[in-house]
């Protein structure tokens, strides 16, 4: 399948002890040819501070989980924490990587296919 065809269609996080778990429903099933990332992007209000959080895939297989804050500094996770088959993903990222945004952060999901924009500024639905 193309990744042209892998369209976000759900994104939803929620904590979980110490986990902030999102799960990604595509349109389609995983490509299995070329790079595919999902994705979120948390922000406080004011656009100061951002965290950028993903999950790349490389010819159908998880090969990185990570998140990029504003200020430069990047965290890499273990990919035992990624779970993913046919059309959902699901990543289980440190809480961490959202504490100290505000109640009232911004967050959107997005996912990219060989390296370009492919969505941005998809909704996600938050139990937080």
């Amino acid at each position: 399948m193309s990744s042209h065809n892998a369209l976000l269609n759900h994104v939803s996080v929620a904590a979980k002890e110490s986990h902030l778990v999102a799960k990604f429903s595509i349109d389609g099933n995983i490509p299995g040819q070329g790079a595919y990332v999902v994705g979120l992007v948390a922000t406080t209000p004011d656009y100061s501070h951002q965290r950028r959080m993903g999950i790349e895939f490389m010819n159908g297989e998880a090969v990185s989980f990570y998140c990029f804050s504003h200020d430069g500094t990047e965290e890499n996770f273990d990919l035992k924490d990624v779970e993913h088959s046919g059309n959902t993903i699901t990543g289980n990222f440190p809480l961490s990587t959202v504490m100290g945004l505000t109640k009232g952060h911004l967050m959107s999901a997005f996912s990219e296919a060989d390296g370009r924009d492919f969505q941005a500024n998809v909704p996600v639905q938050e139990s937080l």
